[in-house]
């Protein structure tokens, strides 16, 4: 019985010293973003989305060209696109790119969807799905809870947005509506974030569309998203803007913006 006592006791003070021990270590600070990034070198296509690993780089997607920088936009890796290659997000070490080889947003379905998935470091293509769902042509991926979603074009006059579910292998789940209203070209860059999915769509204005985990409507905004949205931490965005050079060259930045009641997101003053 005391054996058994002094067992019991042993046990007992290894997982004190244990919680201890992981008390003691030092916390994983989340990585920081500057208030404003602009990604080295100027592109022919413009910027189509952004994304991060979440530790030390962002990935960008300029149509014909996938740039990996640091947090201060200096070029790490540089590779050609096919054309055209929109939004894109990170999930579980790899780079997941919407990607449309055929006709974007013609009302009869001429659309040549696609995911290519990218290797963070070197930047190769290491595998390739068809999303013949996406009708009228992947623009977008966004990723939750293992799940992939796809948004796209939109031929006018259509009254709503569709998101197309995937599972982690691409095979496809359902197809979500979204009660929107009509958005130019339809849907060009999403993120889940702060329990909501954001959708950022062109026009004049440009549009931001936010969604709850069902894809009912939360909000429809003035605010320009279209070129891409991340999110970074509680209630902290990064969102790209496009600025063209004289030479008609793109380039991409990235700015802090933060949810507000009123106006969706907020870029937030440096």
């Amino acid at each position: 019985m005391l054996a058994s006592k002094n067992f019991i006791t042993q046990v007992v003070l290894s997982a004190l010293f244990l919680f201890a021990a992981l008390a003691a270590l030092p916390a994983v600070a989340a990585p920081e973003y500057p208030q404003n990034i602009e990604c080295e070198g100027e592109y022919k296509g413009h910027l189509q989305g952004v994304c991060t690993n979440e530790e030390d780089a962002i990935f960008w997607s300029f149509t014909t060209v996938m740039v990996k920088t640091d947090h201060a936009g200096t070029i790490i890796k540089k590779v050609p696109a096919d054309s055209h290659h929109g939004d894109l997000c990170f999930y579980e070490g790899k780079v997941y790119v919407a990607v449309n080889l055929g006709q974007f947003n013609n009302p009869e379905g001429k659309a040549d969807s696609w995911v290519y998935v990218y290797d963070p470091e070197s930047l190769e293509v290491i595998a390739k799905h068809h999303v013949p769902e996406a009708f009228h042509g992947a623009g977008g991926i966004g990723v939750r809870d293992g799940k992939f979603y796809v948004v796209g074009g939109l031929p006018k006059g259509i009254e709503e947005n569709y998101v197309y579910e995937y599972d982690g292998d691409f095979k496809f789940m359902k197809k979500h509506i979204v009660k929107s209203g009509w958005t130019n070209v339809g849907i060009q860059s999403t993120t889940w974030h702060d329990g909501a999915w954001w959708f950022g769509c062109y026009g004049s204005p440009n549009i931001l569309l936010k969604a709850d985990e069902d894809f009912n409507m939360l909000g429809r905004y003035e605010f320009s998203a279209s070129l891409g949205i991340v999110g970074i931490g509680p209630d902290i965005f990064l969102v790209a803007k496009g600025p063209v050079s004289p030479e008609k060259m793109h380039r991409g930045t990235l700015h802090h913006a933060k949810s507000d009641a009123e106006k969706g997101l907020v870029f937030v003053a440096p």
